[in-house]
């Protein structure tokens, strides 16, 4: 269960922002799109993002679409709210976006369809 500490207010979640430039707080939480080469380098970051999720045992929600792949991240053990959780996540799959040469989109966030 997530403390109350662990919630991010609107100035905490602007901060955050600030070194996160991948993403953007929309929905109710972290959100991206990575747009890579191929689907399968799309298919690549998801299990890149699979393991970061595991090694935190926090999960985002996650949609692919033939070569992006859109990214929420929120604590839903916090009632649906951002925590540092969801930022180090986000900082890690920026990261791994990087490594697979991934081009951030957040602007397309939600999916169509």
């Amino acid at each position: 269960m997530s403390e109350a500490k662990d919630v991010l207010d609107q100035a905490g979640i602007d901060e955050a922002l600030a070194g996160l430039p991948d993403w953007k707080y929309r929905s109710g939480g972290l959100v991206t799109v990575y747009k890579l080469p191929t689907s399968a380098a799309a298919l690549e970051l998801i299990a890149a993002v699979g393991r970061i999720a595991e090694e935190l045992n926090h999960h985002p929600d996650l949609d692919w679409r033939y070569n992006r792949v859109f990214l929420l991240f929120t604590s839903h053990d916090a009632g649906t709210a951002v925590t540092a959780r969801d930022v180090t996540a986000a900082r890690r799959c920026s990261d791994a976006a990087a490594a697979a040469g991934a081009t951030a989109q957040p602007d397309r966030f939600p999916p169509a369809g």
